[in-house]
């Protein structure tokens, strides 16, 4: 019979991939072309890897929150009534309250009594217990957990609207040592810190 010519067996097929190039690949085992180049590969790899970065932070927020607008209003800090018989109180947490809402960025730190938001603190309970005992004198503490509690309240100038008003608490633990005074007097201003973190949320994200 005549008809279409056939290679001769085992006589090597030439790759319709590689122009000049032939296929070692045994007969019946000939190698996929290849159909993507390394390049457009590359493209769309790094394509779906700043889709899957993006939609990672989509739940993150930078800057102020609710609804806010960075220094677009004012915040005046009053000093808190001290109504403990701990007399340090008042001066620490005051300035812990207005450095933390300088560093969040969300008010504007008033200090001429002009802010349009006003807030007010009564600090209302210190409390220093012992947490952990010495290794060797199982009657004598070693470190103590000292907590505050304040109510804060934070309200508008124009009109008086509420916008904050709640207890919150501060809390840190110190190292007793030889002097437990000196431990406090180190510990009240870490406890000040943490109350003054915990509050700044609570007035960025106000009813406003």
């Amino acid at each position: 019979m005549h008809g279409a010519p056939q290679h001769p067996i085992g006589d090597a097929e030439v790759s319709t991939t590689f122009s000049g190039m032939r296929d070692s690949s045994p007969p019946g085992c000939r190698r996929p072309p290849v159909t993507e180049r390394p390049s457009f590969v590359l493209r769309h790899s790094s394509f779906l890897i700043l889709l899957l970065l993006l939609t990672g932070c989509a739940g993150y927020q930078l800057g102020p929150t609710g609804g806010q607008i960075a220094g677009a209003r004012s915040v005046q800090i009053n000093p808190f009534v001290n109504k403990t018989i701990e007399p340090r109180l008042s001066e620490a947490i005051t300035h812990a309250l207005r450095k933390q809402i300088q560093q969040d960025g969300t008010f504007r730190l008033n200090t001429a009594n002009s802010g349009d938001i006003i807030v007010t603190g009564d600090i209302l309970k210190y409390d220093r217990v012992a947490v952990a005992l010495r290794a060797r004198d199982a009657l004598t503490p070693r470190d103590y957990r000292i907590t505050i509690t304040a109510h804060i309240t934070a309200r508008e100038r124009v009109g008086g609207k509420i916008l904050l008003d709640r207890d919150v608490i501060g809390r840190t633990d110190v190292r007793a040592g030889a002097d437990l005074n000196s431990a406090e007097l180190q510990g009240i201003p870490l406890a000040a810190d943490f109350l003054a973190v915990s509050a700044t949320p609570l007035l960025a994200d106000g009813s406003w």
